[in-house]
């Protein structure tokens, strides 16, 4: 059963637009065209987004083909589908790649394990704050926050992935 999702290039140098179109191009197997618009928070950067359908797997396959660029911020997006979890991917060139797992809300889940864990390794509620606040992205979104924002109102590309 298909899934859908969505890939949001916050920043990327103009000159590297039409590898980004390729990449996602490679992973869906279709052609690419995306309305490329100016990044206010990044003078001389560009900006777009696209929904893309796919089988479940397919964010996965988006992030790593545009984390060769380290030089862009990105998030892609995975929805939940029948016996597969959703995704979020985020990337930031000082952090690097954020990997979760998101529920039907798009809210990210931390699994039991992850959370006894997280809590048997914490020496001080500091130290468990701090750690939780690692595991939900929060430093990725944070500094992301700033580029989604400039984004409202871009327009948006739909993509389906072929095979």
């Amino acid at each position: 059963m298909p899934t859908r999702g969505v890939v949001y290039v916050h920043s990327t140098p103009l000159a590297v637009c039409s590898h980004v179109e390729w990449a996602i191009a490679r992973v869906l197997a279709a052609p690419v065209n995306l309305q490329w618009t100016a990044q206010p928070v990044d003078p001389g950067a560009r900006r777009a987004e696209c929904g893309w359908t796919g089988r479940p797997g397919t964010g996965a396959e988006l992030a790593a083909a545009l984390r060769q660029w380290p030089m862009i911020r990105f998030e892609v997006t995975e929805e939940p589908s029948p016996g597969a979890d959703g995704e979020r991917f985020m990337y930031v060139p000082a952090r690097g790649l954020f990997r979760a797992t998101v529920g039907a809300a798009g809210d990210i889940q931390l699994g039991e394990d992850r959370l006894r864990a997280l809590m048997a390794s914490a020496r001080a509620p500091e130290a468990l704050s701090h750690a939780l606040d690692k595991a939900l992205g929060t430093a990725w979104d944070a500094d992301l926050e700033p580029y989604r924002y400039a984004g409202d109102g871009a327009p948006v590309t739909l993509l389906t992935r072929v095979g």
